[in-house]
């Protein structure tokens, strides 16, 4: 076993990695090659275990795709006796392959990315916008009043049909 390890989450799913191994996950959409950086959960090294978010962001996993590939075909079939009831449907999941190249502890939280300040940037500019409109609500508009329904009654029985009867 490594020194130290760190449990990542992608595609939903949780996984142990050390540096060198390799890992089989849900399809990424980086290309092969393409270095990936993955979101760690928790992180040990030592004696030393983090599991708070703040400190988990000084935490760095770094992966390369090695490359992407299918799973083996998972065969389904329903059957129910007596009732002429089958059905068969197979299924292959999409895979890549990641070399896990590096993980570590920072000793300080990394620089946010040109990126992903000028993204954040742009949503605080839309969250101003945002309560300024909020701020100047227009008055509501007046519903119409709705409409009557038309009721179908069963008309009473007219009262020559009721004198002809009598006869």
């Amino acid at each position: 076993m490594a020194d130290s390890y760190a449990i990542v989450e992608t595609g939903g799913k949780q996984y142990r990695v050390e540096k060198g191994a390799t890992l089989l996950v849900d399809r990424l959409p980086d290309d092969e090659g393409a270095k990936v950086t993955l979101r760690p959960v928790m992180y040990r090294a030592d004696k030393q275990v983090v599991l708070e978010r703040g400190e988990l962001e000084k935490v760095k996993v770094e992966a390369k795709v090695a490359e992407h590939l299918r799973g083996d075909k998972i065969r389904v079939f329903k059957y129910k006796p007596k009732k002429g009831y089958r059905r068969r449907a197979g299924h292959r999941s999409e895979l890549t392959k990641l070399e896990i190249t590096d993980v570590r502890m920072l000793s300080r939280k990394p620089a946010q990315s040109k990126q992903t300040a000028d993204s954040s940037k742009q949503q605080a500019e839309s969250s101003k916008q945002k309560t300024t409109q909020t701020a100047r609500k227009k008055p509501a508009a007046k519903k119409a009043p709705a409409k009557k329904r038309q009721t179908t009654r069963k008309k009473p029985a007219s009262k020559s049909a009721s004198a002809k009867k009598k006869s």
